[in-house]
């Protein structure tokens, strides 16, 4: 049986025990589903500690063997163009969907005082002083890190990846006889590490499922009751973007077969889903691009790790429903010129959050604050806050699956995509 396969009897066997339990109110099942949650945060735990030594590994490889610096700015700035355009067409979804729907219209002004103060605590918790007036010169300096050891540690990716990639082309620019040790030495820490995430992931079936159990059966539906036109919205919206913007660019750009792609990466978008992380998930990106796309080392160590800190489609999707369900609750106007506060600030919030506990709360408190919701945007956030854990599992799906879309692409366009 398939690995992709297993994944999902998990992710259904957690949903649908996770549900039983709380649906028939077992109150010793849902405490066991509960107790059984640090296994599946140890499975994070062990893919993540893999994630630093192969961007490394695979990175300095990658750069060292280029030999043109031209190619990689042609690889990167690519990948830089297909992260924004599909970042701004998710928000343009999102917001289209929210202004059709409209489920913030007509919602109890009782019921949206008692959610507010419910998860109030929780928003303060996340959005302390100052954490929303991150700007992009200061995200811009914070690239360069000052020490790329304490990065690593921090797992703040993306100074890691400049640290990397200027020593890998600085390998590169060194005689042959000198590099080529420090180039053995790397590749081996690359495969070292592709064996570990090949031990790992037999344990993933069994993760999904204490996460995914362990997720329902605490939250049960009761949020989704109070707020499930909102949550259908955003799903929908990620749904929409995976079948129309990523298949789009599967068929045009990428040139491949949209089904059996996503069949061929499918254990990757299912472990985001159930882990809502994309730098747990980098491990199995990486290893899925290579391995059973065909991708080379050099597209993929540069526009996986890339896309998992910059491609963000599925937090701007949710921004940008988010957005439009905040105004349309607090009864507020929804024109051109909020369109395009929205369409701006989602996009530039999904990257400038990198690195930020509680990113996707706190990045949303930008583009609220940018259409001018002022104290109303605190109280806003907390309206949804309580929903957050599990729309975070879709928005990872689509971030990940959206990073794989794109390395497709480049691999097409270097003349290296050999499957599907």
């Amino acid at each position: 049986m398939m690995l992709s396969t297993k994944i999902f009897i998990g992710l259904v066997g957690g949903i649908a025990v996770g549900g039983l339990a709380r649906i028939l109110g077992i109150g010793w099942l849902v405490d066991v589903l509960v107790g059984l949650e640090p296994l599946g945060d140890g499975f994070i735990r062990l893919i993540s500690m893999v994630v630093v030594p192969l961007v490394v590994g695979s990175l300095t490889v990658a750069m060292a063997s280029l030999g043109d610096g031209r190619r990689l700015a042609g690889i990167g700035g690519r990948t830089l163009a297909y992260f924004l355009g599909t970042t701004v067409i998710a928000v343009g979804i999102g917001v289209a969907l929210a202004w059709i729907v409209q489920p913030g219209v007509g919602m109890d002004p009782a019921t949206r005082e008692a959610l507010s103060a419910k998860f109030q605590s929780d928003v303060a918790a996340v959005a302390g002083p100052g954490t929303a007036e991150r700007g992009w010169l200061d995200a811009l300096v914070e690239l360069v890190p000052r020490n790329p050891v304490a990065a690593a540690a921090q797992m703040d990716l993306l100074p890691l990846i400049v640290a990397t990639v200027l020593f890998g082309l600085a390998l590169g620019a060194i005689p042959e006889e000198r590099r080529r040790v420090i180039i053995i030495f790397f590749q081996a820490i690359n495969d070292a590490a592709m064996v570990i995430i090949g031990w790992f992931m037999k344990l993933a079936p069994y993760a999904v499922f204490a996460l995914i159990a362990a997720t329902v059966a605490r939250f049960g539906t009761d949020l989704l009751e109070r707020l499930l036109v909102y949550s259908l919205v955003v799903v929908a919206g990620c749904v929409l973007h995976v079948l129309g913007t990523f298949s789009v660019a599967l068929r045009f750009l990428a040139r491949v077969k949209i089904v059996d792609f996503y069949r061929t990466v499918a254990e990757a978008p299912l472990l985001a889903f159930s882990t809502a992380s994309s730098n747990a998930t980098l491990p199995v990106s990486m290893d899925v691009a290579e391995r059973k796309l065909g991708i080379s080392n050099r597209v993929t160590s540069f526009v996986i790790p890339a896309g998992a800190t910059l491609n963000m489609n599925g937090s701007a999707l949710y921004k940008g429903v988010t957005a439009v369900f905040i105004l349309q609750v607090y009864g507020l106007p929804f024109g051109i010129e909020q369109l395009v506060i929205i369409l701006v600030t989602a996009t530039a919030a999904a990257v400038a959050g990198v690195g930020i506990p509680g990113s996707s709360l706190v990045t949303t408190l930008i583009v609220l604050n940018a259409l001018g919701l002022g104290p109303q945007a605190a109280a806003g956030i907390a309206l949804v806050v309580g929903l957050d854990r599990i729309l975070d599992m879709f928005r990872t799906a689509v971030n990940v699956t959206g990073d794989l879309t794109c390395a497709a692409y480049i691999a097409r366009v270097e003349g290296e995509l050999t499957h599907p």
